[in-house]
């Protein structure tokens, strides 16, 4: 196929779009002059991708039976069956929708990639497959993955299954409800701002956001390259550390990963003993405006529990805590309006795989941005606005001083083992309704997100473990420690698990 070339009102347009006059004999002699560079896109265009191999066979799978998902949970239903023996021989798994499992359908929440289908396997995928693993589907996520909520998807709101009318968050929301619901043994969620960890403390269950760079995030669509990460989704602390086990480790294909990186036998450190660990209580992790007075003393009396386990538990505060959201939105809003929309996900000036199908499909938001519901919108409209305003500075500075904020971290868990705070400062709302205000979607969308947005920033590990319930709704705990060290926190969140039930 012949690469298409700009005619000469194309080129006029493009000059003017980047601020300078092509009079018109400028553009003749460039209109003549570009059309051996051209040619050199054509020979390049002409040669076949250069894709990971699929391993394992597969159908494409189902969109699921009339009644058959009353949580709304699944958007396309597989068996696709791994090796015949592994760490994950017999479980169940399901991958969130910005994930890709080729051949099968994948929309990442969003009706403008509905009828994508994925030519190649994400890394975790072939990894979950190497195990032993029986991928049983596709799981719901919010459109983007750009909402802490479970109601913006355009397949309709994902519900909790401690209460169908309340949210499951999101964006990892079908992934969360699943396995809480016991559809499935596990998931793979994605993580930008929380969203493994609030859902995780929504439904009840254990979820991991690894430290930057740990899991490959190899065939995943991004929202940010500085703060996208993939991490396990499980009902005990055991599972997901087997889980981690199996999919972390460099995979050649994803930069951000250190070669010299190796995944650990994260199982290793269940069972041990906590005495002489040292826990510090996030003073700045409490008393959000958000916060609920239940959760807040749910956590606390959680915390008192390391104390009975020989733990040495105490306050630290780290005031800037409290600019994480700020300098997250910075980030998150400004890189996504340049990768996951004018980059069409994944951007340039990197050396990792790029998944061409979905770039050419993400690419179709520009005929169709109408769709896009309000969470996505403000998203790109603030982070445009603010690029326009200030050509990329507000983002350079967010991202200096998040090495600030990750030294105050790194200075606090250089005297404590880990950081200890709510994963969301509320239990699970009330899913928006129909005639609910446009504001209150929004303010869905992001109002239990505090505490992980930092985390996402700045690297650390961070899991979230269920600690009590109110209402019948579940309450989350979430640990954080020192980069690379997830073994600490298996530890920490197992002996936990095992004296609370």
């Amino acid at each position: 196929m012949t690469v298409i070339r700009p005619t000469r009102e194309d080129l006029r347009s493009i000059a003017e779009s980047l601020s300078f006059d092509l009079p018109d004999g400028d553009l003749e002699f460039f209109h003549d002059a570009m059309q051996p560079a051209f040619d050199l896109y054509d020979r390049v265009d002409a040669e076949p991708d250069y894709l990971p191999p699929v391993k394992y066979p597969r159908a494409p799978g189902t969109r699921p039976a009339e009644g058959s998902d009353p949580l709304n949970a699944w958007y396309v239903r597989t068996d696709i069956k791994g090796a015949s023996e592994g760490k994950l021989a017999g479980r169940t798994v399901a991958i969130k929708d910005n994930i890709a499992v080729a051949h099968v359908q994948m929309m990442n929440g969003s009706s403008i990639l509905e009828g994508y289908v994925p030519d190649v396997d994400a890394t975790v995928v072939t990894r979950l497959l190497d195990a032993g693993a029986t991928i049983a589907g596709k799981a719901q996520c919010e459109f983007l993955c750009l909402s802490g909520g479970s109601h913006t998807g355009s397949q309709g709101p994902v519900r909790n299954p401690h209460n169908p009318a309340h949210s499951a968050a999101g964006s990892s929301s079908g992934c969360a409800a699943l396995v809480a619901s016991g559809a499935v043994d596990m998931a793979i969620g994605g993580d930008q701002g929380g969203s493994i960890r609030t859902p995780a403390s929504y439904c009840g269950i254990v979820g991991m956001k690894p430290t930057w760079g740990l899991v490959p995030y190899t065939g995943a669509m991004p929202i940010e390259l500085t703060i996208d990460h993939l991490g396990p989704m499980t009902r005990t602390v055991a599972d997901n550390a087997l889980m981690l086990g199996v999919i972390a480790g460099p995979d050649g294909l994803d930069p951000r990963q250190p070669t010299f990186l190796q995944a650990q036998t994260y199982t290793d450190a269940l069972g041990k003993s906590v005495e002489g660990l040292r826990i510090g209580i996030l003073s700045e992790g409490f008393g959000h405006p958000e916060s609920e007075a239940e959760v807040d003393a749910s956590v606390r009396s959680a915390a008192a529990r390391f104390l009975d386990l020989g733990a040495i538990v105490e306050e630290v505060s780290i005031p800037m805590h409290r600019l994480g959201p700020a300098l997250w939105m910075i980030v998150a809003f400004e890189g996504a309006a340049e990768q996951l929309m004018k980059g069409n996900g994944h951007g340039y000036n990197w050396k990792g795989l790029f998944i061409t199908s979905m770039v050419e499909a993400q690419a179709a938001w520009r005929t169709r941005a109408n769709e896009l519901p309000d969470t996505v919108k403000q998203t790109i409209l603030i982070g445009e606005s603010m690029i326009r305003a200030g050509g990329g500075r507000y983002y350079a500075k967010a991202q200096n001083l998040t090495r600030k904020l990750r030294q105050a971290y790194d200075a606090a868990l250089a005297r404590h083992d880990i950081l200890l705070m709510p994963t969301t400062p509320m239990k699970a709302p009330p899913l928006p309704g129909a005639d609910s205000s446009r504001s209150l979607a929004l303010r869905r969308a992001t109002e239990n997100m505090n505490n992980t947005f930092p985390f996402d920033l700045t690297s650390h590990p961070a899991i979230s473990i269920p600690c009590g319930k109110a209402d019948g709704l579940p309450i989350g705990m979430m640990l954080v420690g020192r980069h690379f060290d997830e073994m600490t926190l298996y530890r920490a969140a197992h002996a936990f698990e095992q004296t609370v039930g």
